[in-house]
């Protein structure tokens, strides 16, 4: 069957799709910490708690970060499974798209539900055993639904870029609706205070969480009825099950590299998302409608990069760019650090500062990796002779939600240290010290992430694609 390439036009509507699944990424990056680990200031507003907030696993690890353990357990084994899945999928409309129908409903309402843990105390009573059930539950829903759609959506990528010159667009439109949709999951922090005289305060967060669920669906359902696979891919299943598949995956030296790059990349990234309402409201001592004035002139400066990164790519390499954003990356998150330990780093400063040295390795690290999987999955498929797209992708979905979640299990067990609360209390909140550990936290391993990526064979990965067109 003779595939043709999509045009510009389809290339965006592609990029809907992600610009729906970062909006329900984002929404529980962002606020599954802020909303079970309530500030001092929330709590003053009517904020209640849902699940014990202290360190009261083996007295170092709080019960959101057993929660996220227990749900990376779970996607160990279900990541390479539904990427073997469409990798075999013999579907006559394709082996991607109908699992990203099928995932996008169930995936927006799990994300609301998450926020919808029914027994909520005031500070200092105890919480109920059914909050954490509810929360455990809803979050491994929540993955499973996600890498449902995710790993296929992303397999799309290395089938639809059919050029160097494609893939570099399909990533560069797909990190530009990444980065406004983990935007749009900040909303509410601009707007659940118009609600809270009307609902309580749960409700003033959940009422837009559930617009924003709705708006995501549509988006994701875009790419899924607007684009037939077919017209643009015609490829033979995989015949490997799923552990096979993924040792094959693994077995590629450059793909192994890359992927613990990855890792520290996420956890780093997700480290610095999670704490920035705190680091506004605790660190900075500013109201929490800032945290989407600087999240929203990070997002829109970072757009203003774009343009540019392509060339960049063509002249430098990706590898190159993508070691810098790591680097830049680390410089933003010091500042961070350095926040009331410095005299001049007070009010809107450090924020101002932050938003302009981060905004260019955002825009490096949003776009770049995505086309370097996916010329990994093609140099791999040209030794190989096998096309499993979908596992080098479930693979990279599955280092994004390792990250998260080591991302809020280091959050939440180091942002508490040098309060003088006790560390077992079913009320802590986050202190000053403990989120300038979090931040060099992120810092040390947005240097390890640039430091494992040195050793990427970038030009061995090139030339063995470039010798297929030859």
């Amino acid at each position: 069957m003779k595939t043709r390439r999509l045009t510009k036009k389809e290339m965006w509507i592609f990029a809907i799709g992600q610009l729906g699944w970062s909006i329900l990424s984002g929404i529980v990056t962002t606020w599954l910490v802020t909303y079970y680990l309530p500030t001092e200031s929330s709590v003053k507003e009517g904020a209640l708690f849902y699940v014990p907030t202290g360190l009261i696993i083996f007295g170092a690890l709080t019960i959101l970060g057993l929660i996220t353990f227990i749900c990376r357990i779970f996607d160990a084994v279900t990541d390479p499974w539904i990427a073997s899945l469409s990798d075999r999928s013999k579907n006559p409309k394709g082996r991607r798209i109908p699992f990203m129908k099928r995932a996008a409903v169930p995936f927006a309402i799990v994300t609301v539900l998450i926020f919808f843990a029914p027994l909520g105390v005031k500070e200092g009573e105890p919480t109920s055993p059914l909050n954490i059930v509810w929360v455990l539950v809803t979050l491994i829903l929540f993955y499973l639904f996600m890498t449902m759609y995710c790993t296929p959506y992303n397999a799309l990528i290395s089938e639809f870029g059919k050029t160097q010159e494609d893939r570099m667009f399909i990533s560069t439109a797909i990190s530009l609706t990444f980065f406004f949709g983990t935007l749009l999951a900040y909303l509410p922090f601009a707007l659940a205070g118009m609600l809270r005289s009307m609902v309580p305060y749960a409700w003033s967060y959940r009422i837009w969480f559930i617009v924003l669920a709705v708006f995501a669906l549509i988006c994701m359902l875009i790419p899924a009825f607007k684009l037939n696979e077919k017209d643009f891919v015609d490829a033979k299943p995989s015949e490997s099950n799923a552990m096979k598949s993924l040792v094959k995956t693994f077995r590629n030296r450059e793909f192994r590299k890359f992927s613990l790059s990855d890792i520290a990349y996420w956890i780093g990234l997700t480290l610095f998302q999670t704490g920035l309402p705190f680091f506004v409201t605790v660190s900075m001592k500013l109201d929490e409608s800032n945290t989407m004035l600087f999240m929203g002139g990070m997002t829109v400066l970072s757009a203003c990069f774009y343009p540019f990164v392509s060339r960049l790519v063509a002249k430098f390499g990706k590898k190159k760019l993508v070691i810098c954003g790591f680097l830049g990356l680390a410089l933003a998150y010091v500042i961070t650090a350095l926040i009331g330990t410095v005299p001049f780093l007070t009010g809107m400063l450090p924020g101002i500062l932050i938003v302009i040295i981060a905004a260019f390795p955002m825009a490096l690290l949003g776009i770049i990796p995505q086309a370097i999987v996916a010329d990994v999955a093609e140099q791999d498929s040209i030794e190989t002779g096998e096309k499993r797209e979908g596992m080098f992708f479930a693979a990279r979905t599955f280092a994004m939600k390792l990250g998260q979640s080591v991302a809020m299990l280091v959050f939440t067990s180091l942002a508490v240290l040098g309060t003088s609360q006790d560390l077992k209390s079913n009320d802590l909140k986050a202190s000053a010290e403990g989120l300038r550990i979090v931040a060099i936290a992120a810092v040390i391993f947005c240097v390890l992430g640039a430091v494992i990526l040195a050793a990427y064979n970038e030009k061995k990965v090139m030339d063995t694609i470039q010798s297929r067109k030859e």
